[in-house]
């Protein structure tokens, strides 16, 4: 083995002895052409390289001037399409644009083969000024200039046109062999019987697959049992077992449709009309998908701008909630913040961070930049201008009424004349349970804009005074009436003792005096209740004491006046006071 190798060692290194050597030659060449371009040649190189010049320039000045024009990559071109098959491509010009050209030719072509009449050996070349015309007997049907062949490479007119003519004469026989009757009538037999077998092949599939269902629910349903991570359900049983049985109509889904292109591609390319629209088809279905991903690759960078700023922006949301949790339980203090103000306070916080991250990532967002997405942001905003001001209005007075501690919920209030219970505070609107247990929703707006009487809030510290007034007429002492007020009130259970009762002359009218009993309670809630045992009290401590509560009308003078005399002032429950002690003043 050694000596063999040994024989045969030079020829077997000696390429890689070459390459070794042109590997330490080229970076001399380099070097060398970089010294004879930007260091000063020797006198005869550089008679030498002027004569190369002059040789060179004049081969460049005999070129045509529609060489340099346009580099032929950058040309706009059309296909000429006969039956769903390219012939060839074409170029335009500013007058006759490459769409336009292309349509005139294929025109032509069509009309001359769809005239059975004429046959493919009219078809011929004819030399022209600088152009080759291929002509059907005498009418012209396209023509071949330099320019077209530049463009295929830089072949010679000549022959580009005998290929042209070719594919002409080709796409013709084909044209008239697909439109003869006989095989019309073949390719529809072949359309019929694909058709048939689309639908035992559909039917076939549904069945398949609708019985494995049938045997799958039974057998494997009970057997899916929920999907656990460290004892958290992440996903149920039931869920799991809809997400396999979703696969499984996904499946069958993608069958359908893919027998329904496999018909579908054949049946078109049946016949000659239909023939591109068949050839086509893949392309028309993964075009948009081709588009949606090309355009998600290209935004792929300002997607990431994108994620980058939500995970940021959801960090600083929960930082703030964090915050004004605390605020909310009283873990973290404010000087003159309010707890009940933290939660509002937080919305307003969130809605100030979530439009910074519209205005910092809407130059980002694929498509902002268009001008129907700009329609579409504007005909937003000017809905949202036009519709939504009472809806701006109720959200700017719900913040508006918490800032001002106008009530909490659990408060009786009263707007207008809705008397009821606070449920719940919203930012559009609040809910109230009246009296008689009814759900009130009013809106804020109309809160904002209207006295709103609270009947809990000073109830809490300082108590909540009930009223009633009574009218009693003159022949009835006034302490009297005082004392049998303050005593149904010291019956009425409920009220409070301290601050004690107190009653209030209103009025001494023509026919009687008004009282006002006025008591403390700190149930705001259980008025109603309060309100009636207080007049229940009253009418009984009346009755006792023989006095009517009712309103003499006027009729006529009475034979004794309506006054009470003097040893009837403290009639009972009315009492004496007390007599000064000696030496008191």
């Amino acid at each position: 083995m050694t000596p063999s190798l040994s024989q045969n060692s030079s020829s077997v290194f000696l390429p890689y002895r070459k390459l070794r050597r042109i590997a330490l030659i080229v970076p001399g060449l380099i070097a060398f052409w970089i010294m004879i371009v930007h260091v000063s040649p020797p006198p005869a190189l550089a008679q030498a390289l002027s004569a190369l010049q002059e040789n060179s320039q004049e081969t460049l000045h005999e070129k045509s001037i529609d060489d340099t024009v346009v580099p032929p990559i950058l040309v706009p071109t059309a296909p000429v399409i006969l039956d769903g098959e390219t012939l060839f491509h074409v170029r335009g010009v500013s007058a006759l644009p490459a769409e336009e050209r292309a349509r005139r030719i294929l025109e032509r072509i069509d009309e001359f083969g769809s005239d059975l009449s004429r046959s493919t050996q009219s078809l011929r070349l004819v030399e022209e000024k600088g152009v080759t015309m291929i002509f059907a007997g005498d009418q012209p049907l396209t023509g071949v200039t330099n320019a077209d062949g530049r463009l295929e490479g830089g072949v010679e007119r000549e022959v580009l046109a005998r290929i042209h003519l070719k594919r002409i004469v080709d796409a013709v026989e084909t044209h008239r062999e697909k439109r003869k009757p006989i095989n019309i009538v073949i390719h529809i037999a072949f359309s019929l019987l694909a058709t048939a077998i689309l639908v035992l092949a559909w039917w076939g599939i549904r069945w398949i697959f609708d019985k494995l269902d049938a045997v799958m629910e039974p057998r494997y349903k009970e057997q899916v049992k929920d999907l656990k991570f460290q004892k958290v359900i992440v996903l149920q049983a039931h869920q799991l077992w809809a997400g396999l049985r979703g696969g499984m109509h996904g499946i069958k889904a993608f069958l359908l449709l893919l027998l329904l292109y496999a018909y579908l591609n054949f049946v078109f390319r049946q016949f000659p009309w239909t023939a591109y629209i068949g050839k086509q088809l893949f392309n028309i279905i993964l075009d948009p998908i081709r588009v949606i991903v090309r355009g998600l690759l290209s935004s792929f960078p300002s997607l990431v701008f994108l994620v980058i700023l939500v995970v940021l922006l959801r960090y600083l949301l929960k930082f703030g909630k964090l915050i004004f949790a605390n605020l909310f339980i009283g873990k973290v203090t404010w000087p003159g913040f309010d707890r009940e103000w933290a939660w509002p306070t937080y919305r307003i916080f969130r809605t100030l961070v979530i439009a910074f991250g519209i205005v910092v990532g809407y130059p980002y967002i694929p498509g902002s930049t268009s001008e129907a997405f700009k329609g579409i942001t504007i005909f937003l905003g000017i809905l949202l201008s036009l519709g939504s001001s009472s809806i701006i209005g109720n959200i700017l007075a719900g913040y508006t009424l918490v800032y001002r501690r106008a009530f909490q919920e659990g408060d009786r209030i009263k707007v207008n004349e809705i008397l009821g219970d606070v449920m719940e505070r919203r930012i559009l609107t609040t809910r109230l349970r009246s009296l008689k247990n009814e759900e009130i929703i009013v809106p804020n707006s109309e809160i904002l804009n209207n006295n709103v009487t609270n009947y809990s809030a000073a109830a809490r510290e300082k108590g909540l005074i009930l009223h009633t007034t009574v009218g009693i007429g003159y022949e009835t002492p006034w302490r009297q009436v005082e004392a049998m007020l303050i005593e149904a009130a010291d019956r009425t259970s409920g009220l409070l003792k301290d601050p004690r009762p107190f009653v209030l002359h209103l009025a001494l009218g023509d026919f009687c005096v008004s009282y006002e009993l006025n008591v403390y309670c700190d149930r705001p809630y259980y008025m109603m209740d309060l309100y009636t045992g207080l007049s229940q009290n009253i009418l009984d401590v009346f009755n006792e004491h023989g006095v009517q509560i009712m309103t003499p009308a006027y009729m006529a003078d009475p034979e004794q006046p309506k006054i009470v005399p003097k040893d009837q002032w403290f009639t009972p429950p009315a009492k004496l006071p007390d007599k000064p002690k000696t030496g008191d003043t």
